[in-house]
C-alpha cells in the first residue's frame, strides 16, 4: 500500500534524500523544510505520517506535531507522527510522537513504522 508523508526538516539535501528514497518505494513524499510550509501543507493535502524534525527555525517541532494530529483529527482522518531527532526523546516528545527516530535515519526502522501503517 502506498502511504501519503509529510517530511518536515529544515536540512533541504536530508528530506530530499529521503523524499526520493521514499517515492522509490513507491510511496508520495512531500517536503516541507519550515513548521509554516507543513502547516499549509496539511491544511491543502491529507497525509498518512508525518516525519517531523524537533528543531526547525520557525517553531519547535513539537508544536507542529500537535497543530497537524489537531487538524487531523478536526478532518477524521488518521496521521501517524514520528519524531526525527539528532536527541534522545524527552518524556513530552515520547507522549505527543508514535515513534521516534534519531539521525541518522535508520532506513530500516523506519521501513518497518510504514509497513505497520501500510
Amino acid at each position: 500500500m502506498s502511504l501519503h508523508v509529510l517530511i518536515v526538516d529544515d536540512n533541504h539535501a536530508s528530506a530530499d534524500l529521503l523524499r526520493e528514497l521514499l517515492e522509490l518505494q513507491e510511496h508520495a513524499a512531500q517536503c516541507a523544510y519550515t513548521g509554516r510550509q507543513a502547516l499549509e501543507a496539511a491544511a491543502g493535502d491529507s497525509f498518512d505520517v508525518a516525519l517531523v524534525d524537533l528543531t526547525l527555525p520557525d517553531m519547535h517541532g513539537t508544536e507542529v506535531a500537535q497543530q497537524l494530529r489537531a487538524n487531523a483529527a478536526a478532518s477524521g482522518q488518521g496521521l501517524l507522527l514520528v519524531a526525527v531527532s539528532g536527541h534522545a526523546a524527552s518524556a513530552a516528545t515520547q507522549a505527543l510522537f508514535d515513534y521516534h527516530l534519531q539521525k541518522p535515519i535508520d532506513f530500516d526502522a523506519l521501513d518497518r513504522i510504514l509497513a505497520q501503517v501500510a
